[in-house]
């Protein structure tokens, strides 16, 4: 089965073809082909403009994607991922009954973790989702089969941090006490600080000695390095992914 996977949900357009064998189970990753809106630094990233990137590229990647896989449009068995943003979904919608395909919706979450799962090789692990696009971090445990998804008591809240620290800054920039890389430095290490601790609460309520990170966060190193103090003084191991 080969199956050609669209996401589009935030900044990041990306298309990936898999091989997947029935009778053994093995995944392949025939291509994995990214196209990123970039804007000015500190700017963050619009919808709209977003999706105007994505419509512009899409078309593109999509051809790369099947040149680097060296498969033909008849090779393809499921097309993929329908994604939140408009512009990839039509895609999605198009490509399939253009090439008499059938669609498969995707949940993005459950997507993150189960890639986590498959490239990582993590067996039942305590997973941190870790979100930035729209400044969400979801602390969600996985339990037994696929998709299989439970969310405890493990919530915390980040809203006003970033508020917060705009008001120390237009008060303390000024006076030459602190400087900017000081305050991002600070906001990273309590974020960060924060999902840990949230972490190895789960960890110890469950008896769990794996974690695994997924999300476009959770590809920052300082995480994982921050994670995986934390484990080894509980004799656990972290998985985690990187940008692709």
């Amino acid at each position: 089965m080969i199956a050609i996977g669209l996401e589009g949900s935030a900044n990041k357009l990306g298309v990936g073809i898999i091989e997947h064998d029935p009778e053994t189970g093995k995944v392949t990753v025939l291509a994995n082909i990214r196209h990123t809106h970039v804007t000015p630094p500190g700017t963050g990233f619009l919808p709209r403009d977003t999706a105007t990137h994505h419509r512009e590229h899409v078309i593109s990647v999509i051809q790369e994607a099947l040149k680097t896989a060296n498969i033909k449009v008849k090779d393809i068995d499921w097309p993929g991922m329908g994604a939140p943003l408009v512009s990839v979904a039509v895609v999605a919608r198009t490509l399939a009954l253009l090439w008499d395909k059938p669609i498969v919706a995707v949940n993005h979450c459950i997507g993150h973790i189960e890639m986590g799962r498959e490239i990582t090789g993590a067996n039942n692990p305590v997973v941190l989702y870790v979100s930035g696009g729209n400044t969400q971090f979801k602390e969600i445990m996985f339990f037994g089969t696929k998709s299989d998804l439970i969310q405890k008591e493990y919530k915390f809240g980040v809203l006003g941090i970033l508020s917060n620290i705009e008001a120390i800054a237009n008060e303390q920039l000024s006076t030459g006490h602190v400087t900017p890389e000081d305050l991002c430095y600070s906001l990273q290490e309590t974020l960060f600080a924060m999902l840990v601790e949230t972490t190895e609460r789960a960890m110890a309520h469950i008896g769990s000695r794996e974690v695994l990170i997924v999300g476009g966060v959770g590809c920052n190193l300082r995480l994982q390095e921050m994670m995986a103090q934390m484990a080894d003084q509980r004799d656990g191991k972290v998985f985690a992914t990187d940008e692709r």
